[in-house]
């Protein structure tokens, strides 16, 4: 959430925002606000009990039905948990528990689709992400995809050595709405002094293993490549999404 609001915060001169608890209030913005993001987990996103699920879900129809039925639309981006959350409210795929948690620093891969996206502008194909999963969204249904007209725009990391298939890393629902599977809102500089602190170190050593911790500090040891992405994906989402909307307000006004 701090990497969020210091990349919101660059946007201070055309928006103002409200952060929204949805898990502790299962309260949702209304329909008033243009512009969404939804943020990461933790927690199973298949997991459809508990009044916040229903209010979350219930949102994003409301976004949807607002955008088919008006030209001024709303603008979503969906992040890591949130994107799985979409991706199985609308059975574009299936989402199931990772064999192993992904952890650390990985390169993503543009498909065909997102090598032209404006999403990816500015970065190298393939790029480097935060990655922080217990779960993934595999398996596209491409009638679902098509029915929706959805896209998706990125795979994980190439692994050569795994008979696994590789997980859907970004899916583009419409012009105004996309998400992603991976944290581009993740800054190495923040990262890198919250899983130095002892108390953070000593948890993931516990749960994931010494090696795990070794091999995230050595990423996170050369940050231009995460940064890159930091400052490309959510600031090139909202540059667009306010430039589009200021655009349409000077227009009515008119």
């Amino acid at each position: 959430m701090r990497c969020i609001r210091e990349l919101v915060g660059r946007f201070a001169d055309r928006v103002d925002y409200e952060v929204f608890d949805v898990r502790v209030d299962g309260v949702t913005p209304g329909m008033d606000f243009d512009i969404f993001i939804s943020s990461g987990g933790p927690g199973d996103p298949r997991e459809v009990d508990g009044a916040w699920y229903k209010a979350w879900t219930d949102w994003l129809d409301n976004v949807m039905a607002f955008n088919a039925e008006n030209d001024r639309k709303k603008y979503v981006f969906f992040i890591c948990h949130s994107f799985q959350m979409a991706v199985h409210h609308f059975q574009l795929a299936e989402v199931t528990a990772r064999k192993s948690i992904s952890f650390g620093t990985f390169p993503i891969h543009m498909t065909k689709e997102g090598k032209e996206d404006p999403i990816f502008r500015g970065l190298d194909n393939p790029f480097v992400a935060a990655d922080f999963r217990h779960f993934q969204a595999i398996q596209p249904d491409d009638e679902k995809l098509e029915e929706v007209g959805a896209v998706f725009l990125a795979k994980e990391k190439i692994r050569p050595h795994v008979d696994l298939e590789r997980a859907l890393m970004a899916v583009r629902w419409s012009k105004e709405v996309v998400g992603v599977q991976f944290h581009p809102e993740a800054d190495a500089d923040g990262m890198l002094v919250h899983f130095s602190r002892p108390e953070i170190k000593a948890e993931i050593i516990a749960d994931h293993g010494r090696e795990k911790w070794m091999q995230l500090m050595e990423d996170l040891s050369n940050p231009e490549a995460i940064r890159r992405t930091h400052d490309a994906i959510i600031p090139g989402f909202l540059e667009r999404a306010t430039s589009a909307l200021l655009e349409e307000k000077e227009v009515s006004t008119m």
